[in-house]
Formats: structure tokens, C-alpha cells, sequence
């Protein structure tokens, strides 16, 4: 039956645990693929640009945003971040879920420009004391960029009520498979269906 995909969205403060749940997500629903965002800051040793990111200078970054090229775009931490728009409208025409790894102001932006199509979470960490934990044994930021992320995931987090869902990321398995959850029930929703109204019509024998 034709289905229309959704958005989804995981957002969550710095260390909350947003990129293991988006992997294991990833890893665990065929139909979903993860949205490529676009960002000016510079890649980390490993990634690849269209793979990881869109890496691109803070003019190319503006010039899209003046062309209307991004679903969504926010500053963070002083660098540039946006989801490109012709990926994602042609994914969910297809019928292809897709997962948005963004902050609050990218999640209002989208829930702006497509509110029948998002579906959207908010994980929390189980205390901050936890969340700087999580962020100092990554080993990858210095103390002032500690400071700066606990200051953002602060910030973050006073955006948990404008999102449809708040989970507390404590037990990961539980978290996964709750986020799962969410998934399958959006996708059964009649606004994902618009092929319904045929099948009903066929079942009557109408």
C-alpha cells in the first residue's frame, strides 16, 4: 500500500545520547534513512564529506539559506548547521522515512515547514552530573569546550515541552526501543496512509 514517510526527529543536549540511539535506529529499520545536514564547522578525522556532512564555508552556508535550499537551519556553538530540502521532500514522496539529528531551533523550523510530516523526540539525560560524565569520557573537547556544551545542553533543555515526545535516556535498550515504538506508530497514522481510502474501498467491494 502507498505510504507517505515521515520525519523524524531526535533531538536531545550535548552527551544525551542522540547519535547511539540514531545509529542503533538506523541500524534496526530498513525503511529509515538518516537526513545529511549540512555544517561549516570542520570534519572531524574520519568523516566524509555527503556521507557524515555537507561540509561548506560560512558563504556557501548563507548563499543556500538565501536560495531556500535548507528545510532548516541553526547556529550552535558558533558554527552553521541546516537540512538540505530536495533529499528530504523527494523521500518522503517515495515513501522513505527519514531521521533528523538537529537542535531545537532546526526541529521548529521543520515542524514549521512540513507539520503534518514530523514526528519528534526530546531524550534527556538522567541528571547533568551524568551528562558531564558522558562528555568528558568521549575525550574529544577541551574543559572550555565542556563548559561551553553544558552551558548549551542547559539551553537545550529548557525546549523539552515543544516536542511530541520526552524520553529520559537512562537504560539505552529501553530508550531504543521506545524511539521504535514511535516510529511504527507514526507510520501507521492516516496521515502517512493515503493509499487507505482504496484499500477500504476494495475490502468493501465497493
Amino acid at each position: 500500500m502507498k505510504r507517505r514517510g515521515l520525519c523524524l526527529v531526535i533531538a536531545a543536549p550535548p552527551g544525551a545520547g542522540k547519535t547511539s540511539v540514531s545509529r542503533a535506529l538506523l541500524e534496526s529499520e530498513a525503511d529509515l534513512t538518516l537526513s545529511v545536514s549540512v555544517t561549516t564547522r570542520a570534519a572531524r578525522p574520519g568523516e566524509e564529506d555527503g556521507v557524515h556532512y555537507h561540509f561548506r564555508d560560512m558563504a556557501e552556508y548563507h548563499a543556500m539559506i538565501a536560495r531556500g535550499d535548507l528545510l532548516e537551519h541553526a547556529m550552535f556553538l558558533g558554527r552553521g548547521y541546516g537540512t538540505p530540502r530536495a533529499p528530504v521532500e523527494a523521500a518522503l514522496a517515495e515513501g522513505r522515512d527519514v531521521l533528523f539529528d538537529i537542535e531545537w531551533q532546526g526541529h521548529r523550523q521543520l515542524k514549521n515547514s512540513m507539520p503534518a510530516d514530523v514526528t519528534s523526540i526530546f531524550l534527556l539525560p538522567p541528571s547533568m552530573a551524568e551528562l558531564e560524565r558522558r562528555l568528558r569520557n568521549r575525550g574529544q573537547d577541551s574543559d572550555a569546550e565542556i563548559v561551553k556544551r553544558m552551558d548549551a545542553a542547559r539551553e537545550e533543555i529548557t525546549h523539552w515541552d515543544e516536542f511530541d515526545h520526552v524520553l529520559i535516556n537512562q537504560d539505552f535498550a529501553a530508550t531504543v526501543a521506545t524511539t521504535r515504538a514511535i516510529l511504527h506508530a507514526a507510520r501507521s497514522t492516516l496521515a502517512r496512509q493515503p493509499g487507505m481510502a482504496g484499500f477500504i474501498k476494495g475490502l468493501l467491494g465497493a
